[in-house]
């Protein structure tokens, strides 16, 4: 039988196609360029089902999707432990890249905004390793949740460094605290390049159906995090991903997500599948307009909200029997 999701994905991409509010990123020049039109979403159970429509063969960079996924490196490279001492778990309520430490710690308060991005970054492979090393490790994890090779666009890369002072000056503050032990020029252009790796918005869902299969990228049965870290990730993702529009993302979609000022959500449905949106148009907050209204309604759809009552067994093949109900009564 012929899968019913394809065309449902297709016909909620067409209800919000119109939706014209927002803007490019014009703080990025590159991004600014970014034809604004563009509109592709993916669902990815974690069965390893792949379902895309819209521009899905779109690539675009990954942006701050990409810091679930170093914080999920480095806490199988040093464990949660000892990344505590970098980096807390609180929600900041502010702005991706305030200028803010928790004020006893002096410890970025999650791993989300920028501030705990870069206190991130430069533990990968270990501060002491150069630029070039942290981005080959980022690029080969992030290549292995995908399922594919992944590449840096260096035109987007060359673009945001321009235009990097505010990180510099973050990365100069998290120096002076004595957060970050590497040369803070070398954690941003490492974390600048690991934004700027291209992607589409398949391997999007799928590096975010491994965070919803508990660490086992579903198409090839790696398992790249271990159950304990996956939890971990979701959880500061629930808290933290959406920055100061995290409370009323998860009280109206109620899907752990993280979102990148290229256009880019992701979301992560516990057991269920991993999703991914892209449309370039950003609200205030730096998410994307049209694909904050396609999760939500994604989220409604298919009783995605995490804290929804479940039927027992919930599970990928639920999302079909939903699909098809949802064709045939608009049908």
């Amino acid at each position: 039988m012929t899968s019913a999701i394809p065309a449902y994905l297709s016909q909620v991409l067409e209800r919000y196609r119109t939706e014209d509010g927002g803007a490019n990123a014009d703080y990025i020049p590159a991004l600014a360029q970014v034809d604004s039109q563009q509109l592709a979403l993916a669902l990815v159970t974690t069965e390893g089902d792949i379902y895309t429509a819209g521009d899905d063969q779109a690539l675009f960079t990954i942006q701050s999707m990409s810091k679930p996924f170093a914080y999920g490196a480095v806490l199988e490279q040093l464990g949660p432990e000892q990344v505590a001492n970098y980096v807390g778990l609180e929600p900041s309520g502010e702005a991706f890249n305030h200028l803010s430490l928790d004020e006893a710690t002096h410890l970025p308060k999650n791993p989300m905004i920028n501030a705990g991005a870069l206190a991130i970054h430069q533990l990968i492979v270990s501060p002491k390793a150069s630029s070039a090393e942290r981005v080959e490790a980022v690029r080969s994890f992030f290549s292995a949740l995908a399922g594919r090779q992944l590449s840096v666009d260096y035109h987007v890369y060359a673009s945001e460094l321009e235009t990097a002072h505010r990180n510099m000056a973050i990365a100069h503050m998290l120096k002076n605290f004595g957060v970050i032990e590497a040369d803070p020029y070398n954690v941003v252009t490492g974390y600048t390049a690991q934004c700027s790796l291209l992607v589409t918005v398949k391997d999007i869902a799928t590096m975010a159906a491994t965070l919803a299969s508990g660490g086992v990228q579903p198409v090839t049965g790696q398992r790249l995090l271990s159950p304990a870290n996956a939890r971990m990730i979701l959880s500061v993702m629930a808290a933290s991903g959406m920055y100061d529009a995290a409370g009323s993302w998860f009280t109206d979609v109620g899907i752990p997500a993280k979102s990148g000022v290229s256009g880019g959500i992701l979301g992560a449905v516990p057991g269920q599948a991993g999703l991914a949106v892209f449309s370039p148009r950003l609200d205030k907050h730096g998410h994307s307009v049209r694909g904050v209204k396609i999760a939500s309604r994604l989220a409604a759809d298919l009783n995605f909200h995490v804290l929804a009552p479940r039927p027992v067994g919930c599970g990928p093949a639920d999302i079909e029997d939903q699909a098809r109900q949802l064709l045939e009564q608009e049908a």
